[in-house]
């Protein structure tokens, strides 16, 4: 995959603009780019960001999942994450549901644990196949702390913006307690005869940040205010990052976690296969998800304008995971119900 020269993004496909971070100045603290980050992530809660130093462990790491996903299928099976609603894995194309009627998503990818990367060569949560294995004291856990450091960086600068105690967002990423972040690299096979099959439901990512790196595009996000998917154009050298569940809940609504979905590549990229990698960051298993009102008067005062929206799940970090994947598997469903229950932060889960 990571060799392969791709045709370009179509000019005739209408696509969403989204502003340009460069990592560099955020680490440097420049305001400006301080200020163009939090616009983005107040209205949309999607992003560009560049200078961020990963696209070379992103090659080697979709050439580990190209390895992998050439294993024969009784291997990789030996390591599906199951229907028990844990994420750490593999999962087959087919596996979970992309809408409340029970079509089957099209993708197959890989999930490394957080903590199995940086625990190595110790297993924290599971075991991997050897294709794994075999590159992760070279690529994968060097990714996954680089994606940290990029991640952090970004809740470090929404922390003191929304007012919030020094290190309170990173506190409840930490490192060393178990958590959902992952990573993930996804496959999804060509399908130039069916331009709109859906790849990945429309959903709103269950975490904190996402770091997201692509080649071809298919990433389309539903724009508030619009009945219309728009597609996000892929740019060379470029991450797309975007806010979760976790943090719209702790910021009262503040941060934006936005509708978004995967489709197949347009036009001549149809052609080709599909991959992606992203890193998932989630708060520690044990971490409430609720608006964090006591530590905040900008928090507090975003919840009191709003009073028709609840930020108080009444679960951890863990249960939210745990149900939103659940009832994605089509093993689980037993009807529409199955995929409401799957739902996150979203208010509008259907779109044209």
């Amino acid at each position: 995959m990571p060799s392969i020269h791709f045709p370009e993004f179509p000019e005739d496909i209408p696509t969403h603009p989204l502003l340009v971070i460069d990592y560099s100045l955020l680490v440097a603290r420049d305001q400006n780019e301080i200020d163009k980050l939090w616009g983005a992530a107040t209205n949309l809660g999607f992003w560009y960001l560049n200078n961020h130093g990963a696209d070379e462990l992103a090659e080697g790491m979709f050439q580990m999942a190209a390895e992998t996903m050439r294993l024969p299928m009784e291997e990789k099976l030996k390591f599906e994450q199951g229907d028990d609603g844990n994420s750490f894995g593999y999962k087959a194309a087919g596996a979970n549901a992309v809408d409340a009627t029970g079509a089957p998503d099209t993708v197959e990818f890989i999930n490394i644990a957080k903590d199995d990367a940086l625990a190595w060569p110790q297993q924290a949560r599971r075991t991997y196949p050897h294709t794994v294995n075999d590159h992760m004291n070279k690529t994968v856990t060097p990714f996954v702390k680089k994606s940290v450091e990029v991640n952090d960086t970004i809740l470090q600068i929404f922390n003191d913006r929304l007012g919030l105690p020094p290190d309170a967002l990173v506190k409840r990423h930490a490192l060393k307690e178990f958590s959902g972040s992952e990573t993930r690299v996804i496959k999804n096979p060509p399908t130039p005869n069916n331009p709109l099959k859906v790849a990945i439901g429309a959903h709103t990512d269950f975490g904190s940040l996402s770091f997201l790196h692509n080649r071809l595009g298919g990433l389309q996000v539903l724009v508030p205010g619009s009945e219309d998917w728009q597609y996000i154009k892929p740019l060379p050298g470029h991450a797309i990052c975007n806010i979760g569940d976790a943090l719209a809940l702790y910021s009262g609504g503040i941060l934006r976690s936005n509708l978004h979905r995967v489709v197949p590549p347009p036009g001549t990229q149809s052609q080709f296969e599909r991959w992606s990698l992203v890193y998932f960051t989630r708060p520690g298993n044990n971490e409430l998800l609720r608006a964090l009102v006591e530590d905040s008067k900008m928090i507090a005062d975003a919840v009191a304008r709003t009073p028709e929206k609840s930020f108080e799940t009444g679960c951890t970090s863990l249960e939210w995971f745990t149900r939103r994947i659940k009832n994605q598997r089509m093993k689980n469903r037993t009807g529409p119900e199955t995929w409401m229950n799957s739902r996150g932060t979203e208010h509008q889960v259907a779109a044209t």
